[in-house]
């Protein structure tokens, strides 16, 4: 896990002199929902770590793909074998900007637009969201969902359970933040 922050913050090298900006999340959420009408998958992840630098307004988070829990151990194995090739590809990651001026020291809730690249499966792709921030007292908290296509991760669902999986999954992030110590 140490290797994880250290990748977040060396990703942030250079954007800000001051380590006030920098804001970490060690147990970020990750999850992802697809529903069809033959099954409902879900996956978690309260491990994921991020990252926000408040005077750029640039974000990252990152997962590890074996970190992520479900219902049914069976599940579990098939997503980080089959579908995510976990030992190929250990990690899923986000690294954006919020494109909306964001007051981080008045307390608040914004609604603001975030884009960037999402790197799943070994591919990247760029995307844009809305994030939901909430500031009170210092402490941010920040949310949002993107909608992705699997065939666009190069993500391969066998015909025999193609039924059981969406073409589209829902992607959650969540974070809360807190000034990084030295």
């Amino acid at each position: 896990m140490k290797t994880i922050y250290f990748i977040l913050l060396i990703s942030f090298a250079g954007l800000s002199a001051k380590a006030q900006s920098i804001l970490l999340s060690k147990n970020a959420t990750v999850s992802f929902f697809s529903s069809t009408v033959v099954e409902d998958i879900e996956g978690k992840s309260s491990t994921a770590n991020s990252a926000l630098d408040s005077k750029t307004g640039n974000i990252i988070f990152k997962v590890m793909n074996t970190s992520f829990q479900f219902k049914k151990k069976l599940m579990q194995e098939h997503f980080n074998e089959n579908y995510m090739e976990s030992a190929t590809y250990p990690f899923s990651e986000f690294k954006g900007k919020i494109i909306d001026p964001v007051d981080f020291s008045k307390d608040g809730s914004y609604t603001v637009s975030v884009e960037g690249t999402l790197n799943i499966h070994g591919v990247t792709k760029i995307c844009q969201s809305k994030l939901n921030l909430v500031i009170e007292k210092g402490i941010i908290s920040a949310k949002s969902v993107f909608r992705i296509k699997i065939a666009d991760y190069k993500i391969k669902v066998p015909s025999i359970v193609f039924k059981n999986i969406a073409e589209s999954v829902e992607v959650r992030v969540s974070a809360v933040y807190q000034p990084k110590t030295i």
